[in-house]
């Protein structure tokens, strides 16, 4: 893969394929096409009234685009579980560059001047695929993800791409389909133009926000470490 360029990438996107490394120190990348796909369904996500009450608290402030690499290089750090991680200094670099196109993005959730969580990932047409999340405080991915919904929603996106399913999305109301299903959704995704916020704050998505789904009773876990 020596030759793969950011165009490269967004082309792979389109066809619902995307490359991981083997570790944060190789060069080598690998596509992976999964026979199932995670997504979280934009009209269908669950989100428990505790998170609920933390996003509308205004505690975690969120913003967009302000620190992608900062978001990349916290996304990487080892954890308690997940020692090791996909995303190499070549991934960062490539993605870097798609960021500068208006191609990549993250969402960055601050307690003051800290960032305590977030997430990325790639923009095209009425799609948002996700690549990774982090959290430093507790359920701040989570407030990441409610309001990256919300965004979407908005403006008018199709399609939120999580590549697998997780315990942590699949709580919140993420599925995992077939491939073909999933090349369906991805098709149809690129034929909308859809239009990327510029302002992720909860006064900008309050009422995207409040439409979402709250379950009565619902209480999934808290963030994964």
């Amino acid at each position: 893969m020596d030759d793969i360029t950011p165009d490269l990438l967004l082309r792979a996107y389109a066809s619902g394929i995307f490359p991981m490394a083997p570790d944060a120190g190789s060069t080598e990348l690998s596509w992976y096409l999964p026979e199932e796909r995670g997504i979280m369904p934009l009209n269908g996500m669950h989100v428990p009234k505790k998170l609920m009450r933390l996003v509308m608290s205004g505690k975690m402030t969120v913003t967009a685009d302000r620190a992608f690499d900062a978001v990349m290089l916290a996304c990487a750090e080892p954890a308690p579980g997940r020692e090791t991680t996909w995303i190499s200094g070549r991934i960062r670099a490539l993605y870097g560059t798609l960021h500068r196109q208006g191609n990549a993005h993250s969402i960055e959730v601050w307690d003051g001047e800290k960032l305590v969580g977030g997430l990325y990932g790639v923009s095209l047409h009425g799609a948002f695929f996700g690549e990774s999340m982090f959290s430093r405080e507790r359920d701040a991915s989570k407030v990441a993800l409610v309001h990256l919904v919300a965004g979407l929603r908005k403006g008018r996106f199709t399609l939120l791409d999580t590549q697998y399913t997780t315990p942590h999305l699949t709580g919140l109301g993420g599925i995992g389909i077939p491939a073909a299903d999933y090349q369906s959704l991805l098709h149809q995704a690129l034929t909308v133009c859809a239009v990327w916020p510029d302002d992720f704050s909860l006064q900008a998505l309050r009422e995207s926000i409040a439409s979402l789904r709250v379950p009565a009773g619902y209480a999934p876990a808290g963030d994964p470490p």
